[in-house]
Parts: C-alpha cells; sequence; structure tokens
C-alpha cells in the first residue's frame, strides 16, 4: 500500500504532529512538524534531538495526526522509514526548508535568508525520517482538551484494530486516551479511557503516553510524558515529566534568552556527533 492521498496530503496540511516508535527502551514518541518528502510524510529533527532519533532503531514507525487544530479527523499511518542522516543540513535547505518556513515561525527567525542561515547554521543539519510507504493506517479522535494523550504502544500483545490494514508486530499502536489526573510516578495507577469511554484494555505491555502544546509564536513547545505499563484500563506510572498544560504564553525576554542558549548548545553537541559519525563512516 503507497502512501494516500489522504495521509500524504492531511500531513501536508497539517502545523504539528506525532512521530511514534518502539525503541530498545520501550514505546517512544514526539511532536514533530509535519514535512512532506517526494510526495512521502517525514520529519526533519534538529540535531538537537539526536539522541531521540538514536532510538529509532527497529525501522518503522506510526506517523499521527491528533491536534484538533490540523481542522480533520486525526489518523495515524505506520510502515518502514528511512533515516537519514543530513550533517550538514542540505537535503532539509534544499527540500523542506520551504515547508518549515510556511509552519513553524522560529525557523522564519533562524533561515529565512542566506544571512540568518550562516548565523544559525546549527539549526539546518537534521534528522530526517520519512516513511516509505504506508502499510496500516487508522482513524483516531483528536486531543482536544489538554489532559488528553497520545498512547504509544507495541502493536504485539495488543487487540488488533478493525480496518486497520496489514502492519506488523514491530509497528506501534497509538491511540489518543485521556484521564482524570495524570499522578507521578509511584501514585496509584492512573485509570485510561478512549474518547469513546472504552478502556483500551492493555494487556501489561509497555505504554508511554505524551501530549504536548506550543505558545503562538512556537518559541515554547511543551510536551509532558508519562510511561510504564497498561492493564486493562490502569497505568501503573514508573517515569512521569511534566504535566498537561492548558494554553501556553510566549516566553518573556529573559526566558526567551536562555532557551535560546540552551538550544543552541544542544543542536551544537548533536552537530558535532552527527559530523563524527559521517567522518568514521558511522
Amino acid at each position: 500500500m503507497t502512501a494516500p492521498d489522504d495521509i500524504s496530503g492531511a500531513w501536508r496540511r497539517a502545523v504539528t504532529g506525532e512521530l511514534c516508535w518502539t525503541g530498545p527502551s520501550g514505546p517512544a514518541g514526539i511532536p514533530v512538524v509535519p514535512l512532506v518528502l517526494d510526495g512521502r510524510p517525514c520529519a526533519a529533527l534538529p540535531a538537537a534531538l539526536l539522541a531521540e532519533a538514536d532510538t529509532l532503531t527497529s525501522g518503522r514507525a506510526a506517523f499521527a495526526l491528533t491536534s484538533e487544530r490540523h481542522g480533520g479527523p486525526g489518523m495515524a499511518a505506520s510502515g518502514p522509514v528511512e533515516v537519514v542522516a543530513d550533517a550538514d543540513g542540505s537535503l532539509f535547505t534544499e527540500h523542506l526548508l520551504a515547508q518549515e518556513l510556511v509552519k513553524h515561525p522560529p525557523t522564519r527567525l533562524r533561515a529565512d535568508s542566506l544571512m540568518a542561515q550562516r548565523e544559525n547554521w546549527w539549526w539546518l543539519p537534521r534528522v530526517v525520517v520519512v516513511l516509505s510507504r504506508v502499510e496500516a493506517e487508522r482513524e483516531l479522535p483528536v486531543r482536544s482538551a489538554p489532559e488528553d494523550a497520545v498512547l504509544v504502544r507495541p502493536a504485539q500483545g495488543t487487540a488488533p484494530s478493525p480496518g486497520a490494514g496489514a502492519g506488523t508486530a514491530e509497528d506501534p499502536r497509538v491511540d489518543v486516551v485521556t484521564a482524570d489526573a495524570w499522578p507521578g510516578d509511584g501514585a496509584d495507577p492512573v485509570r485510561l479511557r478512549l474518547a469513546d469511554g472504552s478502556p483500551p484494555d492493555g494487556r501489561g505491555e509497555r505504554a508511554f503516553l505524551f501530549g504536548h502544546r506550543h505558545s503562538p509564536d512556537f518559541e515554547r513547545w511543551e510536551r509532558w510524558h508519562r510511561a510504564g505499563t497498561v492493564t486493562g484500563d490502569r497505568l501503573s506510572v514508573e517515569e512521569a515529566e511534566g504535566d498537561p498544560v492548558g494554553e501556553v504564553a510566549p516566553f518573556g525576554v529573559f526566558e526567551r534568552l536562555r532557551n535560546h542558549r540552551e538550544l543552541v548548545k544542544a543542536c551544537k553537541a548533536g552537530v558535532a556527533a552527527l559530523e563524527a559519525r559521517r567522518g568514521t563512516g558511522g
């Protein structure tokens, strides 16, 4: 099954999406800017996210749209992915930058001219993850409240989804769930429910749940997560970071400067690692 127009078209139109996969330590997911390369959904991860990209070792992932702001039903498409280390940023600059400039205000500030690109060279190297072909797809509800979360689990061990298509056990299973509260690790299990009120029917599998919201200028892109195991409708939380938030206000002047310094440092470290791997053929 090749990527149909509804998947690639929706991905092209959306401003935010989610990249989900199952790594060596279990399920994972991050918010991304949806881009399209040669008609295929992709995400161009900044070098600051190299550590996350390095866990995408199975060669398979799911691309999900769950934000109510994208103007359509939620969906998830999964299949094999190609992961390209774009250490010099040439792939991103030539084929993807124009799309990201439209969707992502921080990129407009850092790369909308040759002068800006020279000054912010650390923003151009990327790890590009491309969905080679769609082998399974599902419609999802959208996240309409701050406490709604994307639930990522291994497909193996979960109940099959009607009409999901011919995926594999290595594909992540993606759902949208909610809870009345999201306590941290060590608390009582969290009771989860799907949009229709039914339980997610966990079978003791590892799970990663996350949500995200951004400020109008995208300088703040807040995300929170919980990780643990799901049995029935109960999540036993083993790891927690952040909490659901409503509207996200822009940074103040000092917060903006601090965030910029931290981002520059993280991106430069990622670029150095990418260049070292290219130099050694890794």
